[in-house]
């Protein structure tokens, strides 16, 4: 296990799926988390315990990161809550999945807040305090920014424009010993795959190359790794995790 001891991190999108197996694993690593969610009280709270049951802090902030200034509060937050941020994770995402001639501008739009603007949004929030003693800065693409899918052109720009931004702040924030790194994530068992048809989840299972779909918690030990020291030379990568089936 990488050793983030002392270390806080911000993740947003913490309560769920991904999110909330990052919160976990990074807690388990040692860190303290501020945890964003923006919908459930419960599934948050019930996160937070499962941190603190590692020994570690964990305050829990309600906040929807497309929006810039509730973003800014997250900054306000960590800063009050604990006088610094090492890290920061941009794990908030949805999915409003429609073809383009069926997408309303709200469904294109709502997406775009949600994913890419969020990661502008919370990346400004945390800036200057990261700036001062240097950090990590994590976003979570996705397999469908680098290859497209059906039906989700407002999903799939968000993502790929996650990969586009992880290498310029890569290269802009490298003189604050910022690190600003992506993980693209092929299809992981959450609520989002749950909801794709049993004969749609079998075909995709065969096109990849180990034969499953991958877990949560494997997305979070690359998390983990990504802001340990192990990784102190890695910065501007996408680093995909998807079984083989983007290569």
């Amino acid at each position: 296990m990488h050793d983030l001891s002392g270390k806080v991190a911000i993740v947003t999108g913490g309560s769920r799926g991904i999110g909330r197996a990052i919160c976990l694993a990074l807690a388990e690593a040692g860190a303290d988390i501020l945890l964003n969610y923006s919908r459930s009280d419960k599934e948050a709270d019930k996160v937070k315990k499962e941190v603190e049951k590692f020994g570690r802090k964990c305050v829990t902030v309600r906040a929807n990161v497309g929006n810039f200034q509730q973003a800014q509060g997250l900054g306000k937050a960590v800063m009050s809550h604990f006088g610094k941020v090492d890290i920061l994770v941009n794990n908030a995402g949805i999915n409003r999945d429609r073809t383009l001639k069926r997408m309303t501008f709200e469904q294109w739009n709502e997406v775009i807040q949600t994913n890419l603007s969020s990661v502008f949004n919370c990346t400004k929030a945390v800036i200057d305090p990261l700036s001062e003693r240097g950090g990590v800065i994590i976003s979570i693409s996705s397999i469908i920014g680098e290859m497209g899918n059906l039906g989700q052109c407002n999903y799939a720009s968000t993502k790929a424009g996650i990969i586009g931004f992880t290498k310029t702040m890569a290269r802009e924030l490298a003189k604050s010993n910022i690190r600003v790194n992506a993980i693209a994530p092929g299809f992981v068992e959450t609520d989002m795959l749950g909801t794709v048809p049993e004969d749609i989840r079998d075909q995709i299972k065969k096109e990849i190359a180990l034969g499953r779909f991958g877990t949560p918690e494997e997305i979070a030990m690359s998390v983990v790794y990504l802001c340990s020291t192990a990784a102190s030379w890695i910065t501007g990568v996408t680093l995909r995790i998807n079984g083989g089936h983007y290569i």
